[in-house]
């Protein structure tokens, strides 16, 4: 990454939501507050898989790696952004800026993937039931997850070295809280055609793709459901995706929100606190969704309490 008199620049400024020394205290307790409570809840979320044997089957074999997932996007924009109210600085180096944008379209993606996978699990569930194990085997779990990490790999690795090879000048503020590539590309003073094709691109291939197997996905699903004889058997069936719908329906909601929002105003600072709901509300929110309504996540975590509480006793005798 170079400047317009082709020397290389030292980084960027993250302006962040608001420059107001008296508001820095309040975002601090306010997004510390978000990130320990995303990362605790999704924790457990995988401890409890982990530690129950009865949670090893496919669903929440992805459900853990979701949250593994929710961890590591979360973490991978807060953190700086804690760092920097404390130390006062909004400065970024370019690596640092480079890495960032890597990984969080990465695990962006990611989720965008693994939130497809799981419509298909549930799909292949309620359509096909006795077939359920058979077709969703672990070899066929481990492709799959395999196959969504290197999808997003190279996804991001592209995007990462598009913006690397851009020329900038003078202006180097983004009016943001971590290196969001669409505000990188619109600093460069170099020619961004390419950049701005290749993201139209990707978004219509890994945006437009997901959502299309998801509604294919919960088609399928409705139709068996509406098949059912009994009331209880369409409830026991729809509960099965209800939890998976809210995130889905949240995710997508977001994102949209966020594309939206950034059509109709000019505002960044806008765009910046749209962007929270995806970058950091849903992640905390995946948790609480998944585990409420779920009777096994709520069984598995009184037993890993329960363990936790037995062996602490053990200890202390």
């Amino acid at each position: 990454m170079r400047q317009g008199n082709d020397t290389p620049i030292s980084g960027f400024l993250l302006l962040g939501f608001s420059e107001e020394p008296k508001l820095q205290p309040l975002i601090f307790g306010l997004f510390l507050s978000m990130y320990l409570i995303t990362v605790l809840g999704n924790l457990l979320i995988i401890v409890a898989v982990i530690s129950d044997s009865h949670l090893h089957t496919p669903m929440y074999f992805f459900l853990s790696n979701l949250s593994l997932v929710d961890i590591c996007f979360t973490s991978t924009t807060i953190p700086k952004m804690l760092v920097n109210i404390l130390t006062q600085s909004k400065v970024i180096t370019y690596a640092g800026c480079i890495t960032q944008m890597y990984f969080v379209i990465l695990f962006a993606v990611l989720d965008n993937i693994l939130l497809t996978v799981m419509a298909y699990d549930r799909f292949v569930a309620i359509c096909h039931p006795l077939h359920y194990m058979v077709i969703m085997n672990p070899r066929l779990c481990g492709l799959l997850l395999l196959v969504s990490w290197i999808i997003s790999g190279l996804n991001s690795l592209l995007q990462s070295i598009m913006v690397s090879q851009l020329s900038f000048c003078t202006d180097f503020e983004i009016t943001h809280f971590f290196c969001e590539i669409k505000q990188v590309v619109q600093l460069a003073c170099s020619d961004t055609f390419l950049n701005n094709m290749e993201m139209y691109f990707i978004t219509a291939l890994l945006g437009g793709g997901p959502v299309a197997c998801i509604l294919y996905s919960y088609t399928k699903i409705m139709s068996s459901i509406c098949g059912i004889s009994s009331a209880q058997g369409k409830y026991k069936a729809f509960s099965t995706c209800a939890s998976h719908l809210s995130a889905v329906s949240l995710f997508y909601g977001s994102v949209l929100g966020v594309y939206l929002s950034s059509a109709a105003t000019q505002s960044s600072h806008s765009n910046a606190a749209a962007s929270v709901m995806y970058t950091v509300v849903i992640p905390m929110l995946n948790p609480f969704i998944y585990s409420l309504r779920n009777k096994d996540i709520k069984r598995a975590l009184k037993r890993f309490y329960g363990m936790a509480g037995r062996k602490g006793t053990i200890i202390l005798r």
